[in-house]
């Protein structure tokens, strides 16, 4: 990853945890004073005197999935068993750990006339929640379209404060889908179905104006592995310039 901010290494306590979706847990940090970061962008983040390690070491990459303008940081991830997620899942409030950045471009870009598009799958909200929540509080005026895939609406990380924000911000709008219906315990009447390009040109059809579209949207996907490489390459295939796409791959999640 590209270093697109002054990177620096401090120690931060642990002052509070959350599950904010079935086996996802966000841990919240104090945040230095003075320390920049660019919503969108992540942190290495590593256990001090571990009590255990294993082969996957004690340093994890962690989107930042809190705003800038939010007075903590907060990383969110799914909780595998790994002595790394151990020991975040039950540190005692107040312990400490390493962190050093911020790291990685995956920043919105600064034409307004392009629209954001954002492709996120699973776990790769994260960088997408910092993006969106900035966006609303700084009242940005770009206009994004935020496209979330998850199994159920129990694996989907601040699913209802996502859509909360299409309230504060006109020029936002949250697009949820969901693959595995069936297996839910929650009623749904929103999207279905993988992320594809008949889904994302339905929902781009209103921006589709002069104003809006001069050179096309920006787009940026996270999520594992698969689903980037999938997604870019449906769009690559519907005509978008490689150069207009942006992405970060979560691997191990």
């Amino acid at each position: 990853m590209n270093t697109t901010t002054l990177s620096t290494t401090f120690q931060v306590r642990l002052v509070d945890r959350r599950e904010v979706a079935d086996e996802t847990i966000a841990f919240l940090f104090e945040k230095p004073a003075g320390w920049i970061f660019k919503p969108g962008q992540f942190v290495d983040l590593t256990i001090l005197a571990p009590s255990e390690t294993d082969a996957e070491g004690n340093t994890r990459g962690f989107s930042v999935t809190s705003a800038p303008e939010e007075d903590y940081l907060m990383f969110a991830t799914r909780m595998r068993d790994t002595a790394c997620k151990r020991i975040l899942r039950s540190m005692p409030i107040g312990s400490e750990v390493k962190i050093e950045g911020p790291f990685g471009n995956l920043t919105l870009h600064n034409n307004v006339k392009r629209p954001a598009i954002l492709l996120a799958g699973g776990i790769g909200i994260t960088p997408f929640r910092s993006i969106v929540v900035h966006a609303s509080k700084a009242k940005l005026p770009h206009r994004i379209v935020l496209f979330h895939s998850n199994r159920r609406p129990e694996d989907a990380p601040f699913l209802a404060e996502l859509a909360a924000l299409e309230r504060e911000n006109p020029n936002y709008r949250f697009v949820p889908t969901m693959t595995n219906m069936e297996n839910s315990r929650l009623p749904w009447h929103g999207e279905s179905g993988q992320i594809n390009y008949d889904l994302i040109a339905r929902f781009l059809k209103p921006l589709a104006s002069p104003a809006f579209f001069e050179a096309g949207p920006i787009y940026y996907i996270a999520g594992p592995p698969q689903m980037v490489v999938g997604i870019r390459s449906v769009l690559t295939n519907s005509g978008v310039d490689d150069d207009d796409i942006r992405t970060e791959e979560f691997a191990g999640y």
